[in-house]
């Protein structure tokens, strides 16, 4: 009985450790992408801090940083991968999360908003918002960051 007991504490320890390797394995590529566009961002503009990182993947990848600036005031960047020119925006210049929803509330009626992140195409910057519809399907509607004008919507996914 002691043997299966060892043998069974040794496997769930083996399966943990594989776990955790999988784990930082899968977040080891954004880490890496999150410390090149940090130090392309410095070269323009100083980020005192990183509040979020993330890569929009639209018709281009755009690796975007939402942060402060030496002087504490919140800024966003945009870094398209292809061109790696960086787009600097204070975000006061721009809508919020909060009044790009409202956007879209205005015009649709969503089941569940999924997710509303920054993003850039055709250098133009905006915001993403993925959301369900009543009958459980994919929508997108994209709202212009700078104007608060909607741009695209892809329904019915």
């Amino acid at each position: 009985m002691k043997k299966w007991i060892v043998f069974l504490v040794l496997f769930v320890i083996v399966i943990i450790g594989i776990l955790i390797k999988v784990y930082f394995s899968s977040v080891e590529p954004v880490k890496a992408a999150e410390k090149k566009a940090v130090a392309l961002a410095n070269k323009k503009i100083q980020i005192s801090e990183v509040q979020d990182f993330h890569i929009y993947n639209g018709l281009e990848t755009v690796n975007v940083i939402e942060g402060k600036n030496n002087k504490g005031e919140k800024i966003i960047v945009w870094i398209p991968d292809k061109s790696k020119k960086i787009y600097v925006q204070k975000a006061k210049n721009g809508i919020s999360e909060d009044e790009a929803v409202q956007k879209l509330l205005q015009e649709k009626n969503p089941k569940k908003i999924i997710s509303v992140r920054l993003g850039m195409e055709k250098n133009i910057p905006l915001w993403e918002i993925y959301y369900r519809s009543e009958n459980n399907l994919i929508n997108y509607y994209y709202v212009h960051f700078e104007t608060g004008e909607w741009l695209k919507k892809i329904e019915n996914l």
